[in-house]
């Protein structure tokens, strides 16, 4: 069996809860690892999602943790068909009765990252949000 868990990282991109207003990203460091991918877990929609309801999920990166972020473009990132405006890599705009996971692989050449789930219109019932980042292929081994 090899031994994976010497060999990734793992950080709360957003805090598992439920939301109903924008979350407050925090910096991301990705620095020793060359691999990186958002997991972005989304429970039962506390509303009905629609082109006016909505939640996007913008994934941003810097060159420093306190710089300017600038959002990812489709060359950034693997898993997403498109990458809308502002770093967009997911859009709840549509009924979503089911928990899902959606993976979203970053492979653009920052060293921070940030990923904002963005509400857009009125959301009387929250939704559980939460996002994990997996670091892999780390530049020092074993990882803590």
């Amino acid at each position: 069996m090899r031994d994976l868990i010497s060999n990734l990282g793992v950080m709360i991109a957003i805090p598992p809860a439920a939301y109903d207003a924008d979350n407050t990203p925090s910096a991301i460091d990705l620095r020793g690892f060359d691999g990186a991918v958002f997991a972005i877990h989304v429970g039962s929609g506390g509303i009905t999602f629609s082109e006016t309801n909505k939640v996007e999920f913008k994934l941003t990166h810097a060159d420093e943790e306190d710089g300017d972020y600038t959002a990812v473009t489709a060359a950034d990132v693997q898993g997403v068909d498109t990458v809308g405006t502002g770093g967009i890599v997911k859009t709840l705009n549509a009924a979503h009765a089911t928990a899902t996971v959606t993976k979203v692989g970053y492979i653009g050449g920052k060293p921070f990252a940030k990923l904002l789930a963005d509400f857009s219109g009125t959301h009387g019932a929250a939704t559980p949000i939460g996002a994990t980042v997996i670091l892999s292929h780390p530049r020092n081994a074993p990882v803590a």
